[in-house]
């Protein structure tokens, strides 16, 4: 009797550690401005046309709109008023700091747009579309004056502004080489002292130094920031940086933050007054998709007024906007490397070495504390603390009471002209093997078993708690604790799982300060229920020492399987003959089961008759669709077709 798909019908029946930074809601930044005394920070969005005001950790504490092409910002001295350049308004726009809103605005005069704003002389000086003009709110009404510039030194675009005392200086940002104007304003009138075209251009930003002898400029070329005195124009140094220069801001102490747009360079260099090394760089993150940090966006440093901090605004490629908070930018960075070894063997002495590297090397005698971390002190032991050499190097010993990964930690507080610093390294210590078996490993139990698992557990230090986990096989299961506990005096700790699956039992034993952590498992298998019924005989009758279903040849016998249902799982169904005096293979197929776990089969064709066969349903452990449970077996059914 051929056994295939063809002869049968199948149914079924069923930067530093304390830097921050914080994500703006902007589409661009033209500048930044600290306000000390309410400590906020106030950004202007121009493609936004918004002034957005911030605390010192990035919390927006209130938005001025309406303010098209908002670029320039500038602080009165006494912190109450925010000056903003609106050239889409043609205006200048006073907000009050406290409330941050608009207070008052100023109309410059119609196509003058005032992009750049520097407070100088008893006066709010701004750059507009090719001059200088003015605004005095010293009397009872406001003047605006245009034209200050009486030798048209300007064409084309509005000049970049900044000033300190009576000194205002301007540089033309969109042209090449850069073009630079001192003037002294002292009078009240802009007087022009100097004019150079200097080396460089596409100037992205400048700052005076307070004293007003110098200005400082970042320019997309050359790839520094350029150093000029305001007395003459002539080149005063530079403050080394990188490409493309963009940023510059000056603390009222003097110290120089110089910026990049620079995807794999530092971003920000900060300098002591006149200084040749920087006294600390910051490396803004990648945040976005694409290669390379965020980056720097033109004329978006600002310092806090008493230096303790710098601002800055960057933005990623996906064109998310960020305040980054920079702290202590002008203590040098103490950077500690810690090396310890490898492996080393608990009570043993081992040896700890490092080095601190900083731009402005540490005092002679520094001390550096120590911290021993291990599995008895988890959060830390404090050793004794150890000096720093004079080429930064430092040493120490120890010997680690505990095994297992044991962590030295060595910092430096910080002072008044360095950073707070860590480093830390970690050691492999060796603790005493630990003796864990777990019994029942590849056993295969009926379903719905009773099964008892029972791990022991050696000697061990102090820790005497063991886990058992149950993990059993399929997807949609879970690997799950399912006790925990300390084990007996003889060692032992013991579970009983219903077993419906081949499941893995792991054993936990995490460890002590002298005994290694073990884990063992065991697999133990749960074959199906499976069961097939017989239905289209006229009769069964014993022959043969088993129970036989006579089947008419006329009439299409069917066998339904009943077994443990999964999902996608298939009953194999094997048909034997008995000829010329043994059992011989007359083919096989697999059949799925429907979710109520059954299959009905309808074999079909002219069969032989008086021919003795049997048949029988298995799960194939992986060929029937899973690998969830053992391979099982159902009985043998017995049947002979007749005449």
């Amino acid at each position: 009797m051929l056994f295939s798909s063809a002869a049968m019908a199948v149914g079924t029946a069923g930067s530093a550690a304390a830097d921050s930074s914080r994500a703006l809601q902007v589409k661009s930044s033209a500048d930044v401005v600290v306000d000390g005394v309410h400590q906020r920070v106030f950004v202007s969005d121009p493609a936004g046309g918004k002034v957005v005001a911030t605390t010192y950790g990035g919390t927006v504490v209130g938005t001025v709109a309406s303010l098209p092409g908002v670029t320039d910002l500038e602080l009165s001295a006494d912190s109450g008023t925010l000056y903003a350049a609106s050239p889409g308004a043609d205006a200048i726009v006073a907000i009050d700091t406290t409330t941050v809103k608009e207070a008052a605005r100023y109309a410059t005069g119609a196509n003058t747009d005032p992009k750049y704003l520097a407070l100088a002389g008893g006066k709010l000086w701004f750059g507009y579309t090719s001059d200088i003009g003015s605004l005095d709110l010293s009397g009872a009404e406001p003047v605006i004056t245009l034209a200050q510039d009486t030798q048209n030194t300007w064409s084309g675009a509005a000049p970049m502004l900044d000033a300190a005392g009576g000194v205002l200086v301007a540089g033309m940002p969109v042209q090449s080489p850069a073009e630079l104007a001192v003037y002294d304003v002292t009078s009240g009138t802009a007087t022009r002292t100097a004019h150079a075209t200097v080396d460089g251009g596409n100037m992205g930003d400048l700052a005076v130094t307070p004293d007003g002898k110098q200005v400082v400029v970042a320019s997309a070329a050359p790839y520094h920031h350029a150093v000029y005195k305001t007395s003459d124009l002539t080149a005063d140094g530079a403050y080394a940086s990188d490409a493309y220069p963009n940023a510059v801001d000056i603390a009222p102490g003097g110290a120089v933050a110089a910026g990049i747009s620079g995807s794999y360079e530092p971003d920000v260099y900060v300098y002591k007054p006149g200084a040749t090394t920087a006294v600390r760089t910051y490396d803004f993150p990648n945040t976005g998709q694409s290669s390379g940090s965020d980056l720097l966006q033109s004329a978006s440093l600002a310092w806090a007024p008493d230096g303790s901090r710098l601002f800055a605004v960057s933005s990623n490629s996906e064109g998310v906007y960020s305040l980054r908070v920079l702290d202590d930018p002008t203590k040098a960075a103490t950077n500690i490397s810690v090396s310890a070894p490898a492996k080393a063997t608990r009570a043993k002495k081992l040896t700890v070495t490092g080095k601190v590297r900083a731009t402005v090397p540490l005092p002679a005698g520094a001390q550096l504390a120590v911290k021993r971390t291990d599995v008895e002190s988890p959060g830390g032991r404090s050793l004794a603390s150890v000096t720093v050499k004079a080429d930064g190097s430092y040493s120490f010993t120890d010997t680690p009471p505990a095994g297992g990964k044991v962590t030295y930690t060595v910092s430096f507080a910080g002072d008044a002209a360095h950073a707070a610093g860590s480093g830390k390294d970690t050691v492999d210590v060796s603790r005493t093997a630990t003796s864990l078996t777990l019994n029942n490993n590849g056993k295969v139990y009926s379903y719905g078993s009773d099964v008892k698992f029972t791990a022991r557990l050696g000697k061990t230090y102090k820790n005497r708690t063991v886990e058992i986990w149950a993990d059993p096989y399929g997807g949609d299961k879970p690997n799950k604790l399912v006790k925990k506990g300390t084990v007996s005096r003889g060692g032992y700790l013991s579970v009983t799982l219903d077993l419906k699956r081949d499941t893995k039992v792991t054993a936990k034993f995490a460890g002590d300060a002298r005994s290694a952590s073990k884990s063992v498992s065991s697999v133990a298998g749960a074959r199906v229920r499976v069961s097939t019924s017989v239905s289209g005989h006229y009769k069964t009758k014993s022959a043969w020492g088993q129970k036989y279903h006579y089947v008419r040849k006329s009439k299409d016998p069917s066998f339904t399987t009943t077994m443990t249902y999964y999902k996608g799982r298939k009953q194999r169904l094997q048909i034997e003959a008995y000829y010329q005096g043994a059992w011989r293979d007359a083919g096989w197929e697999y059949f799925e089961l429907g979710t109520s776990g059954k299959s009905e089969v309808t074999l079909t064709g002219t069969p032989t008759t008086n021919v003795r066969f049997r048949l029988r349903s298995s799960y194939i452990d992986r060929s029937s669709g899973d690998n969830v449970n053992s391979t099982t077996h159902g009985p043998w059914k017995y049947f002979i077709f007749t005449s």
